[in-house]
């Protein structure tokens, strides 16, 4: 399946043309002679094989395809595995902010580090394969920027870090009660809205941006005031349904049998997504606090 996280989407658990399980609803009856024709995700003897993962699939004539309840093996994907490696990553990157917040690490060094997190992933989205020590690379960089910024965030507005890190908990919880309970339905479109929301969003701010630097002030004043806010609450709720498609990733990584190392890149896209959600629950805690 591809990953939620834009800097993963080209390439993803399936290495299909499709995202797992979108299509399940809309499959059609197997063709005659070719039980496969309908599954992307089973082995084809008749051509091409869309799922590297799967072990042979069939299923009865006029039975829409759902992804299997894939029983655990070794070298594949399990829960524990996205679980175990989620928490070391954001572990790594709570160690590295505390330190940073202790040790007063500097503005200019803190956004050193936030450029190496980010170069970090860009080098861990191209790669063909996840490389946890890449993984582990950004969070600690990651851990430095985020600790030195909220240092400096909550010198201004009290208490702040505590808020976005409650915020933070907040949503990934609601979140995934959401998405277990299926009110959120992840879907093709409800995919191709959130991918074009966040393109949209984020050339905003890029634009923003260079007329903060050309133009000097705060550029178009979509990071303060009023806009900042409605801004803020934008990049939360773009969040939340990222969120969501990390939760669809690891589901459906596990039902086709994805390979053990992919966890690795499941734990990844959950903690850019998180990392995106604090950092949004931040600023607009100092725009609303700052306001006061």
């Amino acid at each position: 399946m591809r990953s939620s996280n834009p800097v993963f989407s080209r390439r993803g658990f399936s290495r299909s043309n499709g995202y797992a399980g979108f299509d399940a609803q809309q499959q059609q009856p197997p063709q005659a002679g070719n039980p496969y024709a309908t599954n992307p995700y089973a082995a084809n003897p008749y051509g091409q094989q869309t799922n590297p993962y799967a072990a042979q699939q069939t299923q009865a004539p006029g039975q829409p395809y759902a992804p299997p309840a894939a029983p655990p093996s070794a070298g594949r994907m399990t829960l524990d595995d996205v679980v175990a490696r989620t928490g070391m990553t954001l572990g790594l990157v709570i160690v590295t902010a505390a330190l940073a917040w202790i040790t007063g690490l500097s503005l200019p060094l803190a956004f050193g580090a936030g450029l190496v997190a980010m170069v970090l992933s860009l080098v861990q989205a191209f790669k063909r394969k996840p490389s946890p020590a890449l993984i582990l690379a950004y969070a600690a960089f990651e851990g430095l920027f985020l600790g030195a910024l909220s240092n400096f965030v909550n010198q201004f507005v009290n208490g702040a870090a505590m808020q976005a890190v409650l915020g933070t908990l907040a949503v990934f919880t609601a979140v995934l009660v959401l998405y277990k309970t299926r009110i959120i339905r992840v879907t093709q479109r409800f995919y191709r809205f959130t991918i074009a929301a966040a393109i949209g969003f984020v050339l905003l701010m890029a634009v923003n941006m260079l007329f903060a630097v050309f133009g000097g002030g705060d550029g178009l004043g979509f990071r303060s005031g009023g806009l900042g806010i409605l801004f803020g609450v934008v990049g939360i709720v773009l969040g939340a349904l990222f969120l969501a498609l990390d939760f669809k990733q690891v589901e459906d990584g596990i039902a086709y049998g994805a390979p053990k190392e992919e966890s690795w890149l499941a734990a990844f896209g959950l903690t850019l997504t998180l990392v995106w959600i604090y950092l949004e629950f931040l600023r607009l805690i100092a725009i609303l606090q700052g306001d006061n």
